[in-house]
């Protein structure tokens, strides 16, 4: 019915850039708040920051003024800036969204599969 699509993944060196996208596709009557969440090996799954349709940004403490999330409403899509980064901020990457589905009453909570950020030191 509906999926995310992380890409822009990869291996960087500290104190390097990359740039993550989100694509939500499917049966989508509206996109609500969408986030980006992190995991790394052994340790639980963790907010990196979200965004409400309107733009409104919130971002952890941990990736305040290196990471800067935005979106494009009309195609769906979330992005992941992300400068000076650590080799801490290695881990797997996932999007986060909340779908309103045509034919549906409520909305539901999506998870993609994940984008891998490696940051060498």
């Amino acid at each position: 019915q509906a999926q995310l699509v992380e890409s822009g993944g990869g291996l960087v060196q500290a104190g390097g850039s990359l740039k993550l996208s989100c694509v939500a596709s499917g049966a989508i009557l509206r996109v609500d708040t969408m986030g980006w969440y992190r995991q790394a090996p052994g340790k639980q799954r963790e907010l990196v920051a979200v965004i409400t349709r309107a733009g409104a940004p919130n971002v952890a403490d941990s990736v305040k003024g290196r990471f800067t999330i935005s979106r494009d409403n009309a195609r769906n899509m979330m992005f992941l800036q992300m400068h000076q980064l650590k080799p801490e901020d290695t881990a797997l990457y996932y999007c986060n969204a909340d779908l309103w589905l045509t034919g549906t009453r409520m909305s539901r909570d999506y998870w993609g599969q994940g984008t891998q950020v490696t940051v060498s030191s």
